[in-house]
């Protein structure tokens, strides 16, 4: 009864701290060194994450065609203005399409059109393989992450509170490491 009741109250805790339990997705976990790699963006120039060492990084997985990026690339501008408020304060923003050949938003030549019909200023990294989905844990588009100057995984979710109360957590998650401070909430539950 004391365990039952103890289990309770923690489930009641994750539900009053910010939304329903659920478990983050295998990959890269908060706290640890970000996984490296070297992605070739749509122009086949190739990007590494350790090359931005020193600098926060923000990572969108994208897919052009997704109904969620849609949103925040056509409607809401939403990835756009934040990459631009950020984009002289040393701090780098990368998509990356992981999407599989056959698969909806895949290939060069449709992430490259992507990039002019969102007017996209950062670069759009493929990775066919979706090795770098994987390790990072991506499941849906957009997933985001935010890596510290030192290069460790500090956010890993959602853009924003889907309009709930007006929160981006990735625009936090900036903030607070711009300020030296920790991020008030490094996880929460990526949609799309």
């Amino acid at each position: 009864m004391r365990t039952a009741g103890l289990a309770a109250g923690v489930t009641l805790a994750a539900l009053v701290a910010g939304g329903p339990a659920w478990s983050a997705p295998p990959g890269a976990r908060v706290g640890d060194v970000a996984p490296v790699f070297t992605l070739n963006d749509v122009a086949d120039r190739p990007h590494s994450l350790e090359q931005h060492r020193g600098k926060i990084v923000v990572l969108e997985w994208y897919n052009p065609d997704c109904p969620a990026v849609k949103r925040h690339h056509q409607r809401a501008k939403t990835m756009k203005e934040l990459a631009a408020k950020y984009k002289d304060r040393d701090v780098v923003w990368l998509a990356i399409n992981s999407g599989a050949p056959g698969k909806q938003g895949h290939g060069q030549e449709r992430n490259a059109r992507s990039v002019r019909e969102y007017e996209i200023e950062y670069p759009v990294l493929l990775d066919p393989s979706g090795e770098v989905g994987r390790a990072y844990g991506a499941r849906v588009t957009p997933h985001m992450f935010v890596i510290d100057r030192a290069g460790k995984l500090v956010y890993a979710g959602a853009i924003d509170d889907e309009g709930k109360a007006g929160v981006n957590y990735v625009e936090k998650a900036v903030e607070a490491l711009l300020a030296d401070e920790p991020v008030e909430r490094p996880e929460t539950r990526a949609y799309g």
